[in-house]
């Protein structure tokens, strides 16, 4: 049976959509007029196999979830793009400095906000494999709207969420959620979490944490998940893109951060 107990999360508080931040189709070519049809999104697909090790980053022993599904999608896409980066556990590490977290200091191992990391990633950027990464940019996508969730790992490759975690979940093999979701299975009572989402099928989704694949059901996703965002990479992405749209958002949202 998995035990998950001794692992770190990290995942701060979700906060409300930033205005400024587009959906998904809102940067992409759409079938009415501003470009290419979308690409068809396949019923099932699992990238997780594209990797053969992703790495912990520093996530079993602190809360740096946030900074480690950076680093799991940029390895994903440079991966498949031919030139795999990986970020290592010091990358990681002082990428999360950036958040407040002091070496050596427990006190200062908070945590970070998803909106915040992604916003640091499309700006300043992260170190990963000795180069500086900057992600072109990021969008919303609503948790509910799972046909959405689907089409954003199928376009841009990986999508990043915020699940609220339940302490149920420390020894499930497969992450699910039971009809009865107080104590152990209360939204949160572990903690929060960041994970890439890279796969989905009829059964549920796939997402990488603590250096390996994890699976979980879209009951799990139903109640945990609390922010979703696509993550728009020119290493992977499919659709024809607004770039230019997508820049100037991306500089509104960092300003109202």
């Amino acid at each position: 049976m998995a035990d998950h107990s001794g692992m770190r999360l990290g995942k701060t508080r979700a906060r409300g959509r930033p205005r400024a931040l587009g959906s998904l189709k809102y940067y992409l070519a759409e079938p009415w007029g501003r470009g290419t049809p979308l690409p068809p999104v396949p019923p099932a697909l699992d990238r997780s196999g594209d990797v053969t090790a992703w790495g912990m980053l520093g996530n079993d022993r602190l809360g740096d979830c946030t900074i480690a599904a950076v680093g799991h999608a940029a390895l994903l896409w440079s991966s498949r793009a031919g030139h795999p980066r990986a970020m290592t556990p010091e990358e990681a590490i002082a990428g999360y400095e950036a958040f407040g977290y002091r070496p050596g200091d427990a006190a200062s191992d908070q945590g970070a906000n998803a909106l915040d990391v992604l916003a640091h990633w499309s700006g300043a950027g992260f170190e990963i494999g000795g180069v500086k990464d900057v992600v072109a940019g990021f969008c919303a996508i609503e948790p509910a709207f799972m046909r959405d969730v689907r089409a954003g790992v199928a376009w841009l490759g990986a999508v990043y969420a915020g699940l609220e975690m339940p302490l149920a979940a420390q020894r499930q093999e497969v992450w699910d959620a039971p009809a009865e979701r107080s104590g152990d299975a209360a939204a949160g009572s572990w903690g929060g979490h960041a994970v890439p989402i890279v796969g989905y099928g009829p059964e549920g989704l796939v997402c990488i944490t603590w250096g390996e694949p994890k699976r979980m059901t879209w009951a799990f996703w139903a109640a945990y998940a609390s922010e979703a965002y696509g993550l728009l990479s020119e290493d992977f992405v499919r659709p024809k893109v607004d770039w230019d749209a997508l820049e100037a958002d991306m500089q509104a949202v960092r300003s109202g951060l």
